[in-house]
């Protein structure tokens, strides 16, 4: 019997027990017992049954309440039967409804379109029937359409037929699925899109640890990722936000706890001729005539031929107000909205789109008619967009074309500003506000993240509660880009609101908790007060050093920060000692081209600066820039501080003309991308004057033209 249902029961069992104890006094008296001893000793008796029978009785309600809100949470956001139970393994024959794609349809009368086409083996069977035999958390990761899901679900019903089923259709449904698995002895919990699942409120490492660790049971977390997700989900963030850089870790650490198996697109030698002895399905026989340029499943799910035909829908009299519509349901996809895209937002969003692509001179057809073409399945059931079955007039897009984008314009390519503005204004799920914010942060584009992050905060306290840890997580979030838009009052309020709550909520030493004092100890050190910013950041290292460890990253930013501080106080060689410690350790425990060691690169420059050493200094900052420009690209906030920091060098050199220059690209891209108003903007301002002045132009102005 699992534990819940034990522990249910045995309250139940106390409860009833108590009861027939409080009749006592009523047996006495039919008997005529007349003892006094017995009689007051059956009354005292019954008054104590009353009390704390009436205690185990509200426990015993609650205990009940809670297992039927699990069970209807499970019956509504889980995969079930027709009776609304959780299935087994052995009762899920439709791979389909486990998130694998539909194959093509043949016209050749076959009859074989019915059914799932006949399985591959591929060349990883063995390894994942090995790993999930043995438990654990198992991840498949591939391309869309290399046949992950199907991988996955060929070795759980071969290896696991008798574990009970948990597949929960969303992130919403995830806290009900986790307990309903720790209370299982044999269970799969199945998370087909491995992203929809994580981020705030979302896959924890603590919840694999319930959900697998210790003994006496068997149970699987089985999940699917795309690789273009997985590159994205394991980058570091690069902005300051100390926040950000904790919510990506907390991400990356749970996929560190999976047992990672690749799956290849194209298929392997031994697996084409595996598939050309099962070639009497005429759609893997298909199949194997573009196998020279397809992967078979990716030819299954029809991924080219779909391809193709958003591709064609551009030309003129085609379909191509169909493939605005595409395109901006990818663009949502790829600014962090991983929910079905309302009609309504794709339909304000398209007109962008059309116009970019030249307008009227494409003679776009009627919107119904470019409704009708994007969302009607092709050979296969699949559709270039999907009406979703769990949001009303909402679509989802298929991700293969997702996954040619991302890599045709690579990860650092923006999607246009609109999509994260309107879609702020259409998101109804706060795990999507979040995704929302989450892009435009990692990108340098604040100025898109804070009404993000505000929709967030807003959804989070209308289904969780003002306390809710990841409501706190949100408000922690917006004032990090609070202050990264240089609104620093703004963001000291928000931090210090956050920090009152966080200690009561989650304790004093809660990673979170000492996040909010280490981020407010930031904005003071951004408003110039010093001698606050130092004891902050002294009592935050303190504690990530007891608590974490000292190589921990937190206790790496804590010093490096810290560092920052001594600097400002003029205390230079302090700075220095502690900016060299932190970066011998960020490189051997981090990584050369960690955002954290390029940043205690970056700070050790400017203390060298600081010292007089300024070639050592001009050659740290142009290391720095170098490494910045390949991996965050060249108009990243990050980039154009040590774009920044460089011609500071060249002007203390004496290097004038060549510092002018760099002034001024830094400005222009500056004023685009942050903003005219923006610190770092008005800091660009004065430095470019301050090195006309030295070249005696002083009466030019670096102030906007009109």
């Amino acid at each position: 019997m699992s534990g819940g249902r034990w522990a249910e029961r045995r309250v139940l069992i106390t409860v009833v027990s108590l009861a027939a104890l409080g009749t006592a006094s009523v047996v006495i008296a039919a008997f005529k017992v007349t003892n006094p001893w017995a009689v007051g000793g059956a009354a005292v008796a019954a008054a104590v049954v009353v009390a704390v029978s009436g205690v185990w009785q509200e426990r015993y309600k609650r205990i009940a309440t809670r297992h039927d809100e699990t069970a209807m949470k499970l019956q509504d956001g889980c995969l079930v039967l027709a009776d609304g139970r959780l299935p087994k393994v052995s009762q899920v024959d439709d791979p389909i409804r486990l998130g694998v794609h539909p194959a093509i349809a043949l016209s050749d009368g076959s009859g074989q379109n019915t059914q799932a086409p006949a399985y591959v083996p591929r060349d990883a069977d063995a390894e994942v029937r090995e790993r999930l035999a043995s438990g654990g958390f198992v991840l498949l990761v591939g391309d869309s359409t290399a046949g992950k899901s199907r991988t996955a679900f060929e070795a759980m019903r071969a290896t696991l037929p008798d574990h009970l089923l948990i597949a929960p259709h969303d992130r919403a449904a995830l806290p009900a699925a986790i307990e309903r698995a720790v209370q299982a002895g044999r269970a799969v919990v199945w998370l087909s899109d491995l992203e929809h699942y994580l981020g705030t409120g979302g896959l924890t490492r603590e919840h694999i640890a319930r959900i697998t660790g210790g003994g006496g049971h068997h149970r699987v977390i089985l999940a699917t990722l795309r690789s273009a997700e997985q590159a994205r989900l394991t980058r570091e963030p690069s902005d300051g936000d100390d926040a950000a850089r904790l919510a990506g870790r907390e991400v990356r650490e749970t996929l560190e706890q999976a047992h990672p198996i690749r799956l290849a697109r194209v298929f392997t030698a031994g697996e084409l001729e595996r598939a050309r002895a099962r070639d009497w399905d005429a759609r893997i026989s298909s199949a194997l005539n573009h196998a020279g340029k397809f992967g078979i499943a990716e030819y299954l799910a029809s991924g080219p031929e779909l391809q193709r035909d958003y591709d064609d829908a551009w030309d003129v009299g085609v379909n191509p107000r169909g493939a605005a519509l595409v395109a901006a349901a990818v663009d949502c996809r790829r600014a962090g909205f991983t929910s079905p895209v309302p009609r309504g937002l794709l339909e304000e969003l398209h007109v962008g789109y059309l116009e970019a692509r030249g307008g009227h001179r494409l003679r776009p057809e009627s919107e119904d008619d470019a409704w009708e073409w994007a969302t009607s399945p092709r050979r296969a059931t699949t559709a270039l967009l999907s009406r979703s079955p769990d949001a009303a007039d909402a679509v989802t897009v298929f991700d293969y074309l997702v996954d040619a984008c991302q890599q045709a314009e690579g990860p650092l390519a923006h999607v246009p500003d609109p999509v994260f503005q309107l879609a702020v204004d259409h998101v109804y799920r706060a795990s999507d506000a979040e995704g929302l914010g989450s892009t435009a942060v990692g990108q340098g584009r604040y100025h898109l993240a804070e009404p993000a992050w505000r929709k967030a905060v807003a959804l989070r306290r209308q289904t969780s509660g003002e306390e809710h840890p990841d409501t706190l997580t949100g408000r922690h979030r917006l004032a990090g880009v609070l202050r990264l838009l240089g609104r620093l009052e703004e963001a000291e309020a928000e931090h210090r609101a956050v920090l009152q709550l966080r200690r009561r909520v989650l304790g004093e030493d809660h990673r979170n908790t000492l996040s909010s004092r280490n981020n407010l100890a930031v904005v003071l050190g951004d408003m110039g007060r010093l001698e606050e910013a130092e004891a902050e950041h002294r009592a935050v290292l303190q504690a990530r050093r007891r608590v974490l460890g000292e190589e921990w990253v937190d206790t790496l930013s804590s010093r490096s920060n810290l560092a920052g501080v001594l600097r400002l106080l003029g205390r230079s060689e302090e700075a220095e000692a502690e900016h060299r410690a932190v970066l011998e350790i960020s490189r051997r425990v981090l990584g050369e081209e960690h955002p954290n060691t390029l940043g205690s690169r970056n700070n050790l420059a400017v203390v060298l600066g600081d010292l007089g050493r300024l070639e050592e200094a001009e050659a740290e900052h142009r290391a720095v820039l170098q490494v910045r420009r390949r991996v965050l690209g060249e108009e990243h906030p990050n980039t154009l501080g040590s774009r920044n920091n460089v011609a500071l060098m060249l002007g203390r050199l004496g290097r004038l003309e060549e510092a002018e220059a760099e002034h001024r690209a830094v400005l222009e891209i500056s004023r685009r991308v942050l903003g005219e108003e923006h610190p770092r903007t008005l800091t660009g301002r004065d430095n470019l004057a301050n090195v006309l002045r030295e070249l005696g132009r002083s009466d030019e102005s670096a102030s906007p033209e009109p």
